[in-house]
């Protein structure tokens, strides 16, 4: 049998092995995402990520003369709505996404915008505080699971509770999820969601999106959603 000395050293060379390998594994992390274009991250590095991204944002007026803007992304959990912000922030795609307990909050400065996408969560519990973000924001943006037919009435009912709290704030719903066979199409969901019913005095869009590599190219990438944010809030 070996003394109890050698097994604390062998203990002690382990340790040493596991800690050294997960410091190579954070920083291969972190230089992947920086090489693939990610603004923020989306798990316990959120914040962290993000400071970063400020600092190196060197692009920016030097006496902060950007207009800030607020994006208010809604919708129920599982919509996917961390999966739009993710792609919008660094045109990358995401297998899967945590369900957001909270909010997360991405920023892009872009054509002389400053603009704050915020995303409050979409289970039962989050929605009743919902509203007490509109007042603050420029756009609200409403995604809905276009495959998901069992809760497209909730998602009717959340919906317009929200637009009778704020009549004219401009409205942009994605229709997400198109890559699926199944998806329901736009005027499907134009009709479930009742927004025919909505006051012309409301800039409003529906958009088919999918936040998946294979539709970087497409009319469903989830790039001319940023197209149409910085065209709405480009607006006097």
């Amino acid at each position: 049998m070996a003394p109890p000395g050698a097994f604390r050293h062998l203990a002690l060379a382990l340790g040493a092995a596991v800690a050294a390998l997960g410091s190579l594994l954070c920083i291969a992390w972190k230089v992947y995402f920086r090489r693939s274009g990610t603004c923020a991250g989306w798990d316990g590095w959120w914040e962290r990520e993000l400071q970063e991204l400020r600092e190196q944002q060197s692009h920016e007026p030097p006496d902060g003369a950007l207009d800030w803007r607020q994006v208010l992304v809604l919708g129920l959990d599982g919509a996917g709505k961390s999966s739009v912000l993710h792609y919008i922030c660094g045109r990358t795609a995401k297998e899967t996404m945590a369900p957001t307990q909270g909010f997360k909050s991405a920023r892009l400065c872009t054509e002389g915008l400053e603009m704050e996408l915020l995303e409050v969560g979409g289970n039962q519990n989050l929605r009743s505080y919902w509203p007490h973000y509109l007042s603050q924001a420029h756009v609200l943006v409403f995604v809905v699971d276009s495959v998901d037919r069992s809760r497209l009435v909730t998602a009717r009912q959340e919906l317009h509770a929200l637009l009778a709290e704020e009549p004219r704030l401009p409205l942009v719903v994605l229709a997400n999820k198109q890559d699926k066979s199944d998806a329901l199409s736009m005027e499907e969901l134009h009709d479930e969601l009742a927004l025919h019913t909505l006051s012309g005095q409301r800039d409003f869009f529906l958009l088919p999106t999918s936040a998946t590599w294979a539709s970087l190219s497409t009319a469903t990438s989830v790039l001319h959603v940023k197209s149409l944010l910085v065209t709405l809030l480009s607006q006097p």
